[in-house]
């Protein structure tokens, strides 16, 4: 398959891009500084140079012609403002559920966040306005009835070494390392299965190619 992935340089998108070269399939990374291409290449994918907060939905529906699926990985990161936190975080993944339909892709794997759905819709707080934006995200791709949605909501990530073992259900808490974020994805993109699901999940003792079957 040739996967679309927003976000492309980030630390899980780079492992999921190495991942999927190494199962046979065609990464492809979405990213909005040239200067990041070599990493990318590095990592088995093939770049993609697009600003999500600068473009429209046709421009990168054009981009991901020929894909088969798109994840989206993308994050305005720590430090950013409230207003990036709802223009990347939130109308980023949508931007891309809507390019996905035009350029008439299907499958959708959404990274969002534990706990997302938990926001306090009053507060200035900036992790607040980050749970809102993915929740509201989450809304939006799930309402989408043209696209094999799967939205994966890891706990607080680690940079720890991957075991290859995770917990799921529709509330966990915990931490998973990035690793393991990017062999779940990975799994669930080349086997099918998750579709409609929306799941978080945290470091646990069940296999990932196990906890993603029971989905």
């Amino acid at each position: 398959m040739r996967i679309a992935i927003a976000g492309g340089h980030g630390q899980i998108a780079r492992q999921l891009s190495t991942l999927l070269a190494q199962g046979g399939h065609d990464p492809v990374a979405l990213i909005r500084n040239a200067d990041q291409e070599a990493d990318v290449v590095a990592a088995g994918a093939t770049p993609l140079v697009i600003d999500l907060e600068h473009c429209d939905d046709s421009e990168l529906a054009e981009g991901l012609t020929g894909c088969d699926a798109v994840v989206f990985a993308a994050g305005s990161g720590p430090g950013s403002t409230p207003e990036r936190k709802l223009s990347v975080d939130r109308d980023g993944a949508i931007l891309l559920a809507d390019a996905a339909v035009q350029a008439g892709i299907r499958r959708y794997v959404l990274l969002s966040s534990r706990g997302a759905d938990t926001y306090d819709a009053d507060s200035d707080d900036i992790f607040q306005i980050y749970l809102r934006a993915k929740s509201e995200a989450d809304a939006a791709v799930r309402g989408n009835d043209q696209l094999d949605w799967t939205i994966v909501r890891p706990g607080s990530l680690t940079d720890d070494s991957p075991t290859g073992k995770v917990r799921t259900g529709a509330e966990v808490e915990g931490s998973i390392p990035r690793g393991d974020v990017a062999a779940l994805i990975a799994t669930l993109l080349a086997t099918g299965a998750g579709v409609g699901k929306q799941f978080e999940v945290v470091s646990g003792e069940m296999p990932i190619a196990e906890a993603v079957a029971a989905l």
